[in-house]
């Protein structure tokens, strides 16, 4: 097929060069985005005159019929073609005559690919802040119901202090919270628009890239011509949002496996979004959560690559930034599709809170409050630490729990201890304790939960 660039060669491209440099199995997706902007130059090459009237709705007119045929499937893109932007040109061209060659006019494929990126990776965005909202809602739901279910907080993955489930749930809506976060703040960067920039250095023709700007939605436009043809900071800075989304959903898909093993026994995945073996017929894989943890990797990988392609690369565009596509396609349809397969699995989840509060008993994660008793007795911290460190090893040679100790048993360690020492062992009574700002007593969760919903844009949820 002819390219956009063949009059100054003498020969044919050989097919294994073809071969290496085509983008188009990478970048087809960005078909409509190509299209949308398109029709915003054209009707600018309209308004200053560029194009005739008669040319401009003749474009307008093609590039139209072509999204819809596109988008009904009536078009097949030619595998040989060099990239999507090529393809659409020479789709528009069999539609309209070489009329469709004006359309080039004031731009190169060098702001053209940029622009198309920043609308596609716009849109992924949104739909990403979309899942990540969903996610969230569920979490505060749930949360809501369960600020009196108790089980092992852990540090080093040993029980530390008890805490509810609805906390435990609400850092996570934390952690999606600063995502959220993150990528709106990540969008504003995407939202500039590089059409205009043409190859490197600006046009001769007086475009009106402000007009471009307000029709495609974008908020400004580059300011600097080589920076906007060649900078994919915007890539790398939705890369490592999109890395720290994996992160956080990788941490909770580690805990749903291991609280679905029988030896924690704190949730049951349903059997919908779970598998089996080929072999052993009592089993039930969490293969959803393994799956998100893995992919984890793909994501920072992603990052990792993208990094590396822009390092120590020179002014202004490159070839090497045709590979960006690669890495952000595939980070923004893991991370889209890890969201809402995460929200899934929760959704259908079934939490053993009995199994939760029995993991509890007997722990020693009430030592703390016991050290803390003798603190508001008058003993210093580091004294009281040593006597409750003596009561705990005192249990472990005994074989019983902290909280079944009497108050004579108590005394044996400090004088101080009274009849109240006992109440304050209590799972219950340690988790009522933390009262503190975000602590993980009922009413600083509910506290949390009422700022999220805020958070989140009301109480319907």
């Amino acid at each position: 097929m002819s390219k956009l660039w063949g009059g100054r060669f003498e020969k044919q491209t050989d097919e294994a060069v073809e071969a290496f440099t085509t983008s188009l199995g990478v970048d087809a997706r960005l078909w409509d985005a190509d299209i949308r902007a398109s029709i915003a130059h054209a009707r600018m090459l309209g308004k200053i005159g560029v194009l005739t009237p008669e040319e401009t709705d003749a474009i307008l007119s093609g590039l139209q019929a072509l999204r819809e045929h596109i988008a009904a499937g009536k078009v097949t893109f030619d595998p040989k073609a060099e990239d999507v932007h090529s393809e659409i040109e020479r789709l528009l061209t069999e539609r309209i005559g070489a009329v469709a060659g004006k359309l080039h006019t004031a731009r190169s494929r060098n702001d053209q690919v940029a622009t198309d990126t920043r609308l596609y990776l716009r849109e992924g965005i949104d739909a990403l802040l979309e899942e990540i909202r969903q996610l969230q809602q569920w979490l505060v739901h749930t949360a809501e119901s369960h600020l009196h279910t108790i089980l092992p907080g852990c540090t080093h993955l040993q029980h530390a202090q008890p805490v509810s489930l609805a906390h435990h749930l609400m850092a996570y809506f934390w952690m999606l919270q600063r995502d959220h976060e993150r990528l709106t703040d990540c969008r504003r960067r995407v939202n500039r628009l590089p059409l205009g920039s043409a190859a490197l250095a600006g046009t001769s023709f007086p475009v009106d890239r402000q007009m471009v700007a307000r029709e495609l939605g974008f908020e400004g436009i580059c300011e600097n011509s080589m920076d906007a043809v060649s900078d994919r900071d915007f890539v790398v800075e939705f890369l490592s949002c999109a890395a720290l989304v994996m992160v956080h959903l990788s941490r909770l898909a580690e805990e749903l496996i291991l609280w679905n093993t029988p030896e924690f026994g704190f949730v049951d995945l349903d059997d919908s979004v779970t598998t089996g073996s080929s072999i052993m017929p009592q089993k039930k894989n969490p293969d959803v959560a393994e799956l998100i943890r893995a992919r984890t990797g793909r994501v920072v990988a992603d990052l990792t690559g993208a990094l590396v392609v822009l390092k120590a690369l020179p002014l202004s565009y490159n070839r090497d930034l045709q590979e960006d596509k690669g890495f952000l396609f595939d980070a923004l349809d893991t991370a889209l599709s890890s969201v809402a397969l995460m929200h899934l699995m929760l959704s259908r989840a079934r939490f053993r809170t009995e199994r939760m509060r029995q993991a509890v008993r007997g722990d020693f994660s009430n030592a703390t409050d016991l050290a803390d008793y003798l603190v508001r007795k008058g003993m210093p911290f580091r004294q009281a630490h040593e006597v409750v460190g003596r009561a705990v090893q005192y249990c472990l040679k005994q074989g019983v729990a902290l909280e079944d100790l009497s108050v004579e048993q108590l005394r044996a360690f400090s004088n101080l201890f009274d009849a109240d020492a006992v109440q304050i062992l209590q799972p219950e009574a340690v988790m009522q304790a933390r009262r503190s700002d975000g602590g993980t007593s009922p009413e600083a969760v509910q506290q949390q939960i009422a700022l999220a919903r805020k958070l989140l844009g009301g109480d319907d949820i």
